[in-house]
């Protein structure tokens, strides 16, 4: 019954963490008792649509783990889970958002612009006003349900409009029977990932095989890269030498089947690496020109201009590259938290 799998999913991610596993353990059998009593009268198994009316009777999953939820005084047991999945994804978008403009607006501010420091230290504020805005929207709402129920019922219209159909698939890790990668899938990889090696190898010698074309403008140009790109060329070679070897090392492990996560966190983080070599460079020298006493004059605010450029890029790609460690992280150790847990 994998739609009942997907509807206690979505349940439990809306419940109490020290609870979770108890609650739905109780829901299922509840909701297995009653499939077999519906089963039992037809004689014969529910079909798809039969169990989907099942599950909408027993309402939407965020509401019906809201039901398992501790009393609340500003926001009641109803509306709170709604209020807490909105308020992580006010929370999220606000990070990304801020962390963005603060990437564009710093490195282009003048001296007396804002710092680094400062934008970190602005940042719990900004979280406390999006979580005071969010708290306020539906402390409003559940007082207008709670006080005018025939004029605001924005439970009701939720579960009104709700279908079993919409619910999220299973988890990899809560689906039956999981498929990782085949043998020749991996054996793929490791051979891609050495061409690849090679290719990138050979680009020093043979640049038009990483910029085609402009790599003849280039050689034209009265501009060339900065001494450093050879520096962040290297720290390139030994990342996907890194990842060549741990694919490797699966293969000889036998491990082959499912990928690591701290093998995929460690990659991030070296990638981490050649980006802040770049961003922390002195003087913003990406690009340079080749003679600077004949094309100083002419060419020297053009190349200012690519230099910002190119360190505004870099500053938005690490900012988006730490997010997504950031989360990684966060969802490595929630996984682990709850094991622990439910281990208890």
């Amino acid at each position: 019954m994998e739609l009942l799998d997907r509807y206690l999913q979505a349940v439990k991610k809306h419940l109490p963490l020290k609870r979770q596993d108890d609650i739905i353990a109780e829901l299922r059998a509840n909701m297995e008792s009653q499939i077999e009593d519906q089963e039992s009268e037809l004689g014969r198994p529910l079909d798809t649509k039969e169990l989907e009316d099942l599950l909408r009777k027993m309402g939407p999953p965020i509401l019906v783990a809201g039901r398992y939820q501790p009393q609340q005084y500003l926001i009641g047991p109803a509306v709170f889970p709604i209020y807490w999945y909105v308020l992580r994804i006010a929370f999220l978008w606000a990070t990304i958002i801020y962390a963005i403009v603060n990437a564009v607006v710093i490195p282009l501010s003048n001296a007396n612009g804002p710092s680094v420091m400062e934008a970190v230290l602005r940042y719990p504020g900004v979280l406390m006003n999006v979580g005071l805005w969010v708290t306020l929207v539906f402390a409003a709402i559940e007082f207008a349900a709670a006080h005018y129920p025939d004029k605001c019922s924005p439970i009701a219209g939720i579960s009104s409009g709700w279908s079993p159909s919409t619910l999220p698939p299973l988890d990899p890790e809560n689906a039956p029977r999981k498929k990782g990668r085949s043998y020749a899938q991996a054996i793929a990889e490791v051979v891609f990932g050495f061409l690849f090696l090679v290719w990138l190898l050979l680009v020093p010698r043979h640049p038009f095989l990483a910029l085609g074309p402009g790599a003849l403008y280039l050689k034209a140009s009265p501009f060339k890269l900065g001494p450093m790109w050879m520096t962040f060329f290297w720290w390139i070679v030994g990342l996907n030498v890194l990842q060549l070897v741990l694919r490797l090392v699966d293969l000889i492990r036998d491990t082959w089947q499912q990928s690591s996560s701290m093998q995929h966190i460690a990659v991030k983080l070296f990638s981490l690496i050649p980006i802040g070599l770049l961003l922390f460079i002195q003087d913003r020298a990406y690009v340079v020109l080749k003679n600077p006493a004949l094309d100083g004059a002419h060419y020297a605010h053009t190349v200012d201009t690519i230099n910002n450029a190119i360190h505004l890029g870099l500053m938005v790609v690490c900012s988006i590259a730490v997010l997504q460690l950031i989360f990684d992280l966060g969802q490595m150790a929630m996984k682990s938290y709850r094991k622990r847990v439910a281990a208890r």
